[in-house]
């Protein structure tokens, strides 16, 4: 079995590491012929994954065909704002019949569109064909082979669920197959909204209590969403819903924990962008999400707080005060009025 990860920053040159150490031979596509030079001769990502040393058997190339060449598998790794056109040039060299998956945690502004949907009406495929990866994923700690991650690889084929699941099964990444597609991508995508609003509230000086009640909250918001767009309420409860909020809400290795922290320490926009260095995927996606909650009847206040803030009509220092004055409410609520 072969494989092809087109994108060569942290989570993709990470997820070839995981293929290769799982026995799956890997080829992966960079833009940056340095990258893909150093990646070759030093066996390192220095700029994403410094002090790395990735598998003898990883080869990077920037020659797309070459890369795409007889692929079983290929892995879409960029900037879910970049997928579309990146697709439209990566197209014509996709092997027919490939398992394509995407490693993206967004949603794509204007069409509101998950990063499954936007593969399958660019390249013409069925959605059968499309599968996720989902759940803790911080790059930095499964790239140094830390026992034990465990994440969730998704598709609506069973079969190629568990396809995905053998060639990316390592000793250090132990992954769960799904059919739950559209619950897995709300949940990595939700979860990124969350760590800013945990990041502002950690540089607010707010405490654990604070944090603990964002990430519930907003675990109860996201599901609602899913909930109303079919998906199945039990992926929130497991690694890609609950698991992967902790870790990112949790970890100062999260980009969007950290652009959040930095918008709470009074920089702003363009500044926290800067610092950040990374794509905080959540800074693109909140509005596309409360586009998706309202069209649905669903809301998400946490979220609606967060977007506001980042599109400038909300002061940083009022964002608390705005969640805390809203209306006593049940603990559960939503579509089932007394269910989730």
């Amino acid at each position: 079995m072969k494989s092809a990860v087109l994108g060569a920053g942290s989570w993709g040159t990470t997820f070839a590491q995981v293929l290769c150490d799982a026995g799956t031979e890997t080829v992966l596509w960079a833009r940056s012929p340095e990258a893909a030079e150093t990646i070759n001769a030093r066996h390192e990502n220095p700029r994403y994954l410094p002090g790395i040393s990735l598998p003898l058997s990883l080869t990077a190339t920037t020659d797309l065909p070459a890369a795409l060449d007889g692929a079983d598998i290929v892995v879409f790794a960029v900037p879910a704002q970049t997928l579309r056109s990146s697709l439209a040039e990566w197209a014509p060299h996709i092997p027919p019949g490939a398992l394509l998956v995407s490693l993206m945690k967004g949603i794509e502004l204007d069409t509101c569109k998950r990063m499954s949907e936007v593969i399958t009406e660019v390249l013409a495929v069925p959605r059968q064909r499309v599968a996720v990866v989902s759940g803790p994923a911080l790059a930095r700690e499964i790239a140094e082979r830390q026992a034990t991650t465990a994440s969730v690889v998704a598709c609506e084929d069973e079969a190629d669920a568990q396809l995905l699941q053998q060639a990316c099964h390592t000793p250090y990444f132990r992954p769960y197959s799904s059919t739950d597609v559209v619950g897995c991508e709300l949940a990595g995508t939700g979860k990124n909204v969350i760590a800013l609003a945990v990041g502002i509230a950690v540089a607010l000086g707010l405490g654990d209590n604070a944090k603990a009640t964002l990430i519930t909250r907003g675990l109860a918001e996201i599901a609602r969403l899913g909930e109303a767009l079919g998906a199945s309420f039990q992926t929130f409860a497991g690694l890609a819903g609950m698991g992967d909020l902790v870790a990112t809400c949790s970890s100062p290795l999260s980009r969007n924990r950290t652009f959040g922290q930095h918008l709470g320490q009074g920089m702003t926009f363009e500044q926290a962008k800067a610092a950040t260095s990374q794509t905080a995927e959540g800074v693109t996606s909140c509005a596309p999400m409360i586009q998706l909650a309202r069209k649905h009847g669903v809301e998400m206040p946490i979220t609606e707080v967060v977007a506001a803030v980042i599109a400038g009509e909300l002061p940083v220092r009022d964002a608390v005060s705005v969640l805390t004055s809203r209306s006593a409410k049940p603990e559960w609520y939503g579509s089932d009025a007394d269910g989730a």
